[in-house]
């Protein structure tokens, strides 16, 4: 790619920042963008002054799946598979949990919430005995944050009649009788948003990371399909959530520490 001399370089995957921080110090004449990471690390590390780490609030788009969750859920039971353990799939996790959290005190009820790892994104077979195994324990739905893994829980679901979430991109059409709704990082309408500033405006801040989250129109949220199987009265309330959490209303948690703060404050 950097041999056909393009302005700008789009990347996408964590797994490929190595490489990418790479070239972006060899090739210092190309922009270079990278969804889902962030090479300034938190701001400890100085990064190169042609790249700019474009990161989602995971958390937050999954609070508001698990709200959906804990409202939908006529057993009290619902649960979280995720791929492999780290920062980034833990913001799923534990947004995920609060939003589940959130509608159980809105019931007055508790609401169990079980959570296993995959260990990677790959495995669907393991993926659907995880969620098998959830639903023979009462679970009736299954958030996933687990890529390829995850297609294993949505099969699962539509096999035994339950429902599962889904993930980064709307993922009814998979299972869409199975399928309550996903949670949305919409990196195609934040690397348009970047494009669009570099050609008209020649504007392109590097050596920065840029996080997006529900104050952001359109760059996270559930997915357009929700409303062929949420109810109605409960996609009503998650509109109040969301204008919560863009408020500062709701300080949606991410890590561990975060979860069992919001956990304190809510009873």
């Amino acid at each position: 790619m950097a041999d056909q001399e393009p302005d700008v370089l789009i990347a996408a995957g964590f797994k490929m920042a190595e490489d990418v921080f790479e070239f972006a110090k060899k090739y210092p004449e190309i922009k270079v963008a990278v969804v889902d990471v962030d090479p300034t690390n938190g701001g400890t590390v100085e990064a190169p002054a042609n790249i700019r780490g474009l990161m989602f609030k995971a958390n937050e788009p999954s609070f508001l799946v698990g709200y959906i969750a804990g409202l939908t859920s006529q057993t009290n039971k619902v649960g979280f598979v995720g791929g492999m353990e780290s920062p980034l799939i833990l913001e799923f996790d534990y947004g995920y949990r609060a939003g589940v959290l959130y509608a159980a005190k809105e019931k007055g009820e508790d609401i169990e919430c079980m959570v296993q790892y995959v260990g990677n994104f790959s495995d669907a077979q393991k993926g659907k005995s995880i969620a098998n195994t959830m639903f023979q324990n009462g679970a009736d739905v299954v958030y996933h944050a687990a890529g390829g893994a995850g297609d294993g829980v949505i099969n699962a679901a539509e096999e035994q009649g339950k429902w599962a979430i889904g993930v980064d991109r709307d993922q009814n059409d998979l299972a869409p009788d199975a399928v309550l709704t996903s949670a949305m990082k919409n990196a195609n309408v934040v690397v348009y948003n970047l494009l669009k500033d570099i050609a008209e405006n020649d504007k392109f801040e590097g050596g920065v990371t840029q996080t997006f989250g529900l104050k952001d129109q359109g760059a996270v949220g559930i997915a357009p399909t929700s409303d062929k199987n949420v109810a109605p009265e409960v996609l009503e309330k998650v509109k109040g959530i969301e204008e919560k959490i863009v408020n500062d209303e709701i300080i949606v948690p991410n890590t561990e520490e975060s979860f069992a703060e919001f956990q304190a404050n809510l009873k």
